[in-house]
């Protein structure tokens, strides 16, 4: 159940909604009462579970098409029944909407909107060319905006963030079409790669690598990101890896790789956050 729910990234959601709200979102805050807030550590909670959901239900509607593309994770996840993960997923998001309703009517009147937006996303919009890639960031930044919207913090400096994590993301969910193209083609997905080709989705993330440039640009010149900015660089220099390993890529194993050093740039980012003032965490204590 730990890998269909895939909890080590859920750990990495979970880090990343404190630090964002740490140093980014609540940073005039005292460190105490961001990390003790009850409501916080619900919100986290509650997207913590909304999201396992959410990859239970993939799985669900992926069962089929993943015995192609990740034959051995499939084996491993099919040790768990399909009325076991069904039951799971209901179970999770029930305790989501009753943790959001500590925090407010309105948190849980998201939460469930949230739920149906995975729902929908796993039943239908995945199957789709463009608006399956662009359904799918929106939800994975998600957990972020409900942190974002409780602290009510709308400093430019928190959507230049957000930018550069939805285009990462965005890529990221375009390499891992062209990476499951054999099991999204014999399960008739009309992904980009199947509907435009390779060489088009290959354009669009170059196009997409350009773009990332423009926030990694403003949030090293015109934002205080402290030695953070040397994760942007280190960002860059990775992308530029990508982009040239990109149009020599031609099996799913390359396209692993590259998949692989997006997920590598998007880890970093969320453990890169301490750099924006490293003596923040010993001041605010």
């Amino acid at each position: 159940m730990f890998s269909v729910v895939r909890g080590y990234n859920i750990l990495i959601i979970v880090i990343a909604q404190y630090l964002a709200s740490v140093y980014i979102l609540a940073h005039d805050k005292p460190l105490r009462e961001v990390v003790l807030d009850l409501n916080l550590l619900m919100l986290v909670l509650a997207s913590s579970a909304v999201i396992a959901g959410g990859y239970i239900i993939n799985n669900f509607y992926d069962s089929e098409k993943d015995l192609i593309n990740r034959p051995q994770k499939s084996m491993l996840d099919r040790l768990v029944s399909q009325n076991t993960k069904l039951s799971f997923y209901f179970v999770l998001n029930f305790i989501a909407v009753v943790l959001s309703s500590y925090v407010s009517f309105r948190a849980v009147i998201f939460f469930s909107i949230y739920i149906f937006g995975i729902w929908f996303y796993s039943h239908k919009l995945k199957k789709l060319p463009f608006i399956g890639n662009l359904t799918s960031a929106i939800l994975t930044i998600t957990p972020f905006f409900i942190v974002f919207i409780y602290y009510k913090n709308f400093e430019t400096v928190v959507f230049v963030h957000a930018m550069f994590l939805f285009l990462i993301i965005s890529m990221r969910e375009l390499t891992k079409d062209l990476e499951n193209i054999k099991g999204d083609l014999a399960q008739n997905y009309q992904t980009i790669p199947i509907v435009y080709g390779e060489k088009v989705s290959k354009i669009m993330l170059t196009f997409l690598t350009v773009l990332t440039l423009i926030p990694t640009y403003l949030l090293v010149n015109y934002f205080n990101v402290g030695y953070m900015s040397y994760y942007f660089y280190f960002s860059i220099l990775f992308l530029l890896i990508f982009i040239f390993l990109l149009w020599k890529s031609r099996s799913k194993t390359h396209y692993l790789i590259l998949h692989n050093i997006l997920k590598l740039i998007i880890v970093a980012g969320v453990f890169s956050i301490t750099l924006i003032n490293v003596d923040l965490l010993l001041n605010r204590i």
